[in-house]
């Protein structure tokens, strides 16, 4: 039956993934097949691993990580920022983030001349209300666009301090060594907010205490009114303003009673913790990955082997239990193109991002490695339309 199946989908695969056979370079990042990596790289307090893999016919993840100054100053402050954007119905919020969440952070540490959780939740808000009003502007000619949203991970390394913000269920662990032992145990850093959670559901109840149905269990799932597992995003409007939710948006996001208050919220939960010398590293990743690896089994994976390709080893890890689930190889799944590949696993990214103490610990002033990137995912124009 597998067999059969596998088949199948091979004579579904338009284009051939042979045309996104290894290219990129070192500085850029590499592509093999649907995999995007950079298997090591310098930022500001040390060393990172990146690795995207695809399975949407369009890419809905997005990611980034930046080190140098975090704002528009030479002055800095100095550190490190990593966002890990998981976008839904479309990849528009998701992109759209990926090109203004940086930007808003760094004029807003400019003007408080500091990095702060004031600065961090202003730039989240500042970048709602871009994507809103882009989505005003569209709503003529692309009333959809309304019903596209995105998970925001961010993490910032400064003066010593990591600043982890979220909204979502995205997330971020870290790997701390136990000196007597020497073992390196896994502590979630991020609040996640996916009704699944049986405390996001009692605070949604509690913030829609006339609305019965504002969670409802569909498909054997829990959905914010039948419709969405997170109770906050940038992005999703139909669900934050009422003249969104409405003709020509498609009917399956309209709400048969109008709404008064939003029901989702972009509010981050922010937290602050201060860096100490025995914290190893960082993993920030999409849930695509935490279906598939529990934090402790991801931390092993990342403190038992070399550095170099550490993401990459984790979405490798990731896909071959996505396999074993469907009981099929992982050099079967491999094969299978984008598209049809979100029937087996989400889009995948992660991160990690080393901590070297030495420079966690040196002043925010101080200058280091300059970097920009973002991840990887196969390009094709605005319309293109999914295989088979």
């Amino acid at each position: 039956m597998l067999s059969r199946l596998v088949n199948f989908l091979r004579a579904c695969w338009w284009p051939s993934l042979d045309r996104y056979a290894h290219k990129g370079s070192d500085a850029s990042g590499w592509q093999d097949g649907l995999l995007w990596y950079k298997d090591n790289g310098q930022h500001f307090n040390g060393e990172f691993s990146m690795a995207v893999v695809q399975a949407n016919n369009l890419l809905e993840d997005q990611s980034q990580i930046e080190s140098g100054s975090l704002s528009t100053l030479e002055s800095g402050p100095y550190g490190t920022f990593v966002g890990i954007y998981d976008g839904h119905g479309g990849p528009e919020t998701s992109r759209y983030i990926n090109d203004y969440l940086f930007q808003h952070l760094k004029r807003f540490t400019t003007e408080q001349q500091s990095m702060s959780v004031d600065v961090i939740k202003k730039a989240y808000q500042a970048t709602e209300d871009g994507f809103f009003s882009l989505v005003t502007k569209q709503w003529p000619i692309n009333p959809q666009i309304a019903a596209v949203g995105s998970c925001c991970l961010v993490g910032v390394v400064c003066n010593g301090t990591l600043y982890i913000a979220n909204v979502g269920d995205s997330r971020a662990v870290l790997g701390r060594l136990v000196k007597a032992t020497g073992e390196v145990l896994a502590i979630q850093l991020s609040s996640e907010h996916n009704v699944a959670i049986e405390s996001v559901r009692q605070e949604m109840h509690s913030l829609h205490p006339d609305d019965s149905h504002i969670v409802v269990l569909k498909h054997n799932v829990w959905r914010v009114k039948g419709l969405i597992q997170i109770s906050r995003s940038i992005g999703d409007v139909y669900l934050k303003k009422a003249e969104f939710n409405r003709e020509p948006l498609y009917q399956k996001f309209r709400l048969r009673q109008p709404f008064r208050m939003p029901i989702l919220s972009s509010e981050p939960s922010v937290s602050m913790h201060e860096l100490q010398p025995h914290d190893q590293f960082l993993i920030f990743a999409s849930d695509g990955l935490w279906e598939h690896l529990s934090n402790q089994v991801a931390v092993d994976i990342v403190q038992n082997h070399p550095r170099n390709g550490s993401a990459r080893r984790l979405v490798k890890v990731a896909l071959q239990e996505a396999a074993k689930k469907r009981e099929m190889r992982y050099s079967d799944l491999k094969k299978i193109d984008r598209g049809v590949r979100r029937h087996f696993h989400d889009d995948i990214t992660v991160i990690v991002v080393f901590l070297d103490s030495n420079l966690v610990s040196r002043a925010s002033s101080a200058k280091g490695p300059s970097l920009s990137l973002r991840g990887g995912g196969i390009k094709l124009p605005a319309k293109t339309k999914a295989p088979c």
